[in-house]
């Protein structure tokens, strides 16, 4: 059976180094582009980041079943087409879906047993500036896009509690290290085979990301965003 990841994140919070990496080395991996009906944003190409459409070719995709799931996000479309989930199956692959806390809603709604991912910046302040730094690379020094941004990363860590792993992206190379130890004791899991020592280890090192055992970590970094540990609500949020 083919396993189903999803990650989550907050805009600047790393993840798209963290799933680039997670590709490069965890092979029969697949990955979902998500379609768009935003316009490009600084670097970002065509079927790269996005799959760039225009909201008539969206809404067709809507009126034909095609998107597993999909949202209106500040008046911009986005969503995963079904199409990427049934060519994984066909070849025996699993499938890795970057989406945003409304896309994971509705993707553990549909499929339970989804594999729910959710990367924490360390820090407010840390977040900030990782998103000063971004929007310097793509020209975009705005004052009023940075501070959505924070605003709505805000909302989006209330959701943390309904992801099954938490990742703090405090240090990359340890990040990436646990994102892979996740996608492997999770396809162990599943196998049923025989653990090996190292295999082991793997499992230890994705159990200390399991929700229930990343509390104590969490709690600093929701201060930081005057939140508490608090039932997830739903919320808009920025893809």
């Amino acid at each position: 059976m083919s396993l189903v990841f999803i990650i989550s994140a907050p805009s600047g919070s790393g993840k798209s180094t963290l799933v680039n990496e997670l590709r490069n080395t965890v092979p029969n991996l697949d990955f979902s582009i998500s379609y768009t009906t935003r316009k490009p944003r600084g670097s970002e190409q065509d079927g790269r980041e996005y799959s760039f459409v225009d909201r008539k070719e969206f809404q067709r995709m809507i009126n034909d079943n095609e998107f597993l799931e999909y949202a209106d996000v500040f008046g911009n479309y986005y969503g995963t087409a079904r199409r990427f989930f049934l060519d994984a199956a066909e070849r025996g692959h699993d499938l890795l879906l970057d989406i945003d806390v409304q896309g994971a809603a509705q993707m553990k709604a549909s499929l339970p047993e989804a594999i729910s991912i959710f990367v924490l910046p360390p820090s407010r302040e840390e977040l900030e500036r990782r998103l000063r730094r971004r929007s310097q690379a793509e020209n975009m020094k705005s004052e009023e896009v940075i501070n959505r941004r924070l605003q709505t990363a805000g909302r989006e860590i209330e959701n943390y509690r309904n992801y099954d792993y938490i990742l703090i992206n405090d240090n990359l190379e340890e990040s990436i290290d646990a994102l892979k130890a996740i996608v492997l004791a999770e396809r162990m899991q599943h196998s049923n085979k025989p653990l090996s020592p190292e295999d082991l280890a793997i499992a230890e090192q994705a159990k200390r990301r399991r929700l229930q055992n990343a509390e104590d970590r969490i709690r600093p970094i929701l201060e930081s965003f005057a939140l508490s540990t608090m039932p997830a609500r739903n919320s808009q949020t920025g893809r």
